[in-house]
């Protein structure tokens, strides 16, 4: 019995190459060539992977901001703040280029919270650290504020 191979996309082939056919067909206008099924999801995940970035950073940020508050090692607190730095930098700028990220980041906060304590309770058990944010979750005052100093 003959086996009749099982047609591969470019897609599956390839994906630099499907990448460069999709945007020339894209350009060029040719609607019947795309494949529409493997775009859709492609544009799908874009959004998708900013989701991840912004809860990524978030957890990295409330992690750094614990620590930075509530463990008392001063030799670590350069390293900390430079790391709430880099993570105040890097929202802002996913959030200046998809500004419709702004209502996420509320709706992700308490879960990205709660990934923040495991961590630190982790790393950190001879430490307390309390069970609710217990600062400002404004957008405004999470990129802005240094919670340490109050």
């Amino acid at each position: 019995m003959t086996q009749t191979p099982i047609a591969i996309s470019l897609y599956e082939q390839d994906y630099l190459l499907w990448i460069e056919d999709t945007v020339n067909k894209l350009r060029s206008r040719n609607i019947e060539g795309l494949d529409f099924e493997n775009l859709i999801e492609e544009i799908e995940d874009l959004g998708r992977s900013d989701k991840r970035e912004l809860e990524n950073r978030l957890v990295e940020l409330l992690e750094h901001i614990l620590k930075r508050n509530y463990v008392n090692m001063t030799d670590c607190y350069r390293g900390w703040v430079e790391s709430i730095i880099k993570q105040r930098i890097g929202i802002r700028k996913l959030l200046k280029n998809s500004p419709s990220l702004k209502p996420y980041f509320s709706q992700v906060f308490d879960e990205a919270y709660t990934d923040a304590l495991k961590i630190v309770r982790n790393g950190y058990p001879q430490f307390e650290f309390p069970d609710t944010w217990p600062f400002s979750c404004d957008i405004e005052a999470m990129l802005n504020v240094d919670f340490w100093e109050e």
